[in-house]
């Protein structure tokens, strides 16, 4: 029997939420669409967000000659005058093949590719604004939402694109400024301050908590900071700015307590919201929360139960790995098919510099769970491949119960940190003890022989 409807699974969003439920239908032998508002696939995650900034990222690290200062002084550098341009180079490379990367795997899997803004008709029909043949209207039994997040613009603060910018624009600046503010001390907000610090930047970082990735272990915030601050980074925690002013060709923050910031360029960084106004979600009988996000159950679904949404529409945690687990598996049980996952070892990583990545659970969380715990701490800088490296900020951090011993939560911070995490996620989904680290011979110099260390020096606290 032939089906009344054009694709069996059409999805909204070519990221990696998007991407990963596509494929998986269609591997299941479904009729599949896909829609971006973009020319071009990847949606933020590879246009304006995770790959080109952590692009920018590595670019950064190698001219600056950042890893081996420490080892050649603090004058070493490979390039001595950077430029945006010498940084885009390699971003423009590296996005590029991941574009035609995509392609590929949707052609390869017989998945539609259509470009253009979409928005709901009624509950089984969209209409896709193609740039080149108009409105083309495209019926599907079921659909797949996952059309990211775009920066919270403040409505009172007009950006111009170089002076006052967004975490989007970035990538278009020309030149790199000598002085800069930062609002909001997010993910986001703490990985470019990084950056822009580590090319020499005079950064001041503006937050209204107290304290910045409250989520996030305190010693290994406490490393970060005072890591930042001797680049020159200038914090200003428990401040709230009023407003924004041009005043003589700066862009000058007003903050509540009577301070004024004034420097180059102005980056705000206050969060990210879903891209949903756009879809007409009132003609599928949806509604977005004031943030622009979707409520969905633990299969994904929405409250109309053929629409599906994953990825940063979705809300927490809103990073790119967990976006494709969440799009696979909305694509999984909107195809009849079983799907397993491990939602509580999701892994986090920060990358900032230097990079901070965390799986299971901290000091505070298991202090007020009241759980008893013991931790071990391993320093780079006791460690051979740490000396190499020339890292003298980083370090690893296991936590674990103090009767059974089971492997509870692990942090670090420090080159590396966010490939590190996996050898302790692996070891925590199958609950292993902290003697597993003891008694496992690491190569040698690795950063992995932290987890030996950390795991003897944890042990030893118990005798």
């Amino acid at each position: 029997m032939s089906s009344p409807y054009d694709c069996d699974l059409l999805v909204v969003g070519t990221g990696p939420a998007g991407q990963r439920a596509a494929i998986a239908a269609a591997k299941l032998g479904r009729r599949v669409a896909i829609v971006d508002r973009r020319q071009s696939v990847g949606g933020v995650c590879v246009n304006t967000g995770t790959i080109p900034s952590k692009t920018l990222r590595e670019a950064i690290l190698y001219l600056s000659g950042y890893r081996l200062k420490s080892v050649y002084g603090q004058d070493y550098r490979v390039k001595e005058s950077i430029g945006m341009a010498d940084l885009t180079v390699r971003i423009n490379y590296v996005v590029r093949n991941e574009i035609q990367i995509i392609h590929a795997q949707m052609t390869r899997n017989g998945v539609r590719v259509l470009t253009g803004e979409a928005r709901f008709e009624e509950p089984h029909t969209i209409l896709v604004q193609d740039y080149e043949r108009g409105t083309i209207r495209v019926t599907s039994e079921k659909f797949v939402l996952a059309p990211g997040t775009e920066p919270a613009r403040p409505e009172n603060v007009h950006l111009t694109g170089e002076a006052i910018l967004d975490s989007d624009g970035v990538l278009a600046m020309q030149n790199i400024p000598r002085t800069m503010t930062v609002l909001g001390g997010g993910i986001i907000g703490l990985e470019y301050a990084s950056m822009f610090a580590t090319l020499g930047t005079k950064v001041t970082l503006v937050d209204g908590r107290q304290r910045i990735l409250e989520f996030v272990d305190t010693e290994i915030v406490d490393a970060l900071t005072y890591h930042l601050r001797s680049h020159g980074v200038t914090f200003r925690l428990g401040e709230e700015v009023v407003y924004v002013e041009m005043i003589e060709g700066k862009p000058v923050a007003f903050l509540a307590s009577g301070k004024r910031i004034a420097n180059d360029t102005l980056l705000f960084s206050t969060g990210r919201q879903g891209r949903t106004e756009q879809l007409n979600l009132p003609a599928a009988g949806l509604t977005a929360d004031d943030r622009g996000r979707l409520k969905v159950n633990e299969h994904y679904q929405t409250s109309v139960p053929h629409i599906y949404a994953a990825g940063d529409v979705i809300g927490f945690p809103a990073l790119a790995s967990t976006a494709m687990e969440q799009g696979r598996l909305a694509a999984l049980h909107a195809c009849g098919q079983p799907g397993k996952s491990m939602p509580g070892l999701y892994p986090y990583a920060i990358y900032s510099v230097p990079e901070i990545s965390m799986v299971g659970r901290t000091e505070h969380e298991l202090t007020a769970a009241c759980v008893p715990f013991e931790s071990g701490v391993a320093h780079y800088r006791e460690i051979s491949r740490g000396q190499i490296l020339g890292d003298q900020t980083g370090l690893l951090k296991l936590l674990f119960h103090t009767e059974t011993h089971e492997l509870l939560g692990v942090h670090g911070i420090g080159e590396g940190a966010s490939e590190l995490i996996h050898v302790g996620q692996a070891v925590m989904a199958h609950h292993g003890k902290v003697e597993y680290f003891r008694d496992t011979v690491f190569n040698y110099p690795t950063l992995a022989e932290c987890y030996k260390v950390a795991a003897l020096n944890g042990l030893n606290k118990l005798i």
